[in-house]
């Protein structure tokens, strides 16, 4: 299979208007992009204490009084205005969010879109955000493993009902429209744990280029180590895909394709290039897309 490319849809920050995000998916798809994603933050604090796990130094170093138009909303205007691209969350921080109200949305877009919806998912690493949205932050990992049961069960239309520690669902509860495909569910995240939820949950792994030290032989040893998990659950290895978000800001043109090229060895079925700035002009990133539309 050719690896697919897609781009991280700039729905935050200065550079590009929220009013522009729509305007940008129809100029990507029209560019041949075979994905469009977006990122996930609902809140952020004024001083962010929690490690961030993509940076050496544990520290975000972002302004974080910047404009983060919410991702779903965000999906929903590129499906709005788009016809072939894949739509994706890269990833949705899924255990402070509601999972009903969440596989409602998810659905709704994917009807909207004509099948068009992957949902990437994370267990999410800011604890003042979790504070502020009142979800709490211990235990994320084990509510989030149930809660990608719960929304496969909510797709099918009627979910059976529940009551644990995390959740009560009525019985009888009926959650339409169902999705207009079997929406992929990609989960993210490096530690064991997250490789291991999914081995044995997922469509497919997330992984994050900016993690540190994530070189080409190390990601071929997470994705051997999800492969060699699933099989030992019973699932077909071979069935699982791997998306990368690849963030690609600071490279330069010329670097982008070597580096896609690289990862693609490494058994990458999709890269998503990142190159949403938070301030400065969009447009100055023109050339690293052309980079990566070429390295297929």
């Amino acid at each position: 299979m050719t690896m697919r490319i897609g781009v991280k849809l700039p729905h935050t920050g200065t550079a590009v208007p929220a009013a522009s995000v729509a305007e940008r998916a129809r100029e990507l798809e029209r560019a041949g992009f075979d994905s469009l994603w977006v990122s996930d933050h609902v809140v952020q604090p004024e001083v962010i204490e929690s490690r961030y796990p993509f940076a050496a130094d544990g520290r975000a170093t972002w302004p974080t009084d910047t404009p983060y138009v919410e991702a779903l909303v965000s999906l929903a205007a590129a499906a709005a205005v788009t016809e072939r691209v894949r739509l994706g969350t890269a990833a949705l921080v899924l255990p402070q969010r509601n999972p009903v109200l969440l596989a409602k949305q998810v659905a709704s877009i994917d009807a909207l879109a004509g099948g068009r919806v992957a949902l990437g998912v994370g267990a999410g690493w800011m604890r003042e955000e979790f504070t502020a949205l009142g979800m709490p932050f211990d235990g994320r990992g084990a509510r989030m493993e149930e809660w990608i049961t719960l929304l496969r069960e909510c797709w099918t239309g009627r979910p059976a009902g529940r009551s644990t520690p995390h959740y009560d669902l009525p019985p009888g509860t009926i959650v339409l429209p169902t999705p207009a495909h079997a929406v992929p569910l990609y989960v993210g995240g490096h530690s064991p744990a997250a490789l291991r939820r999914a081995a044995r949950l997922g469509d497919g792994w997330l992984a994050q280029q900016a993690v540190p030290e994530l070189d080409p032989d190390r990601l071929a040893s997470e994705i051997a180590t999800i492969r060699t998990t699933a099989a030992g659950t019973g699932r077909d290895p071979s069935s699982l895909y791997v998306a990368l978000r690849l963030v690609a800001s600071t490279g330069r043109a010329g670097e982008v394709a070597r580096r896609i090229t690289d990862l693609g060895r490494a058994g990458v079925d999709e890269i998503i290039v990142d190159v949403d700035p938070v301030d400065g002009d969009a447009r100055a990133d023109h050339d690293l897309l052309r980079d990566a539309a070429g390295a297929r």
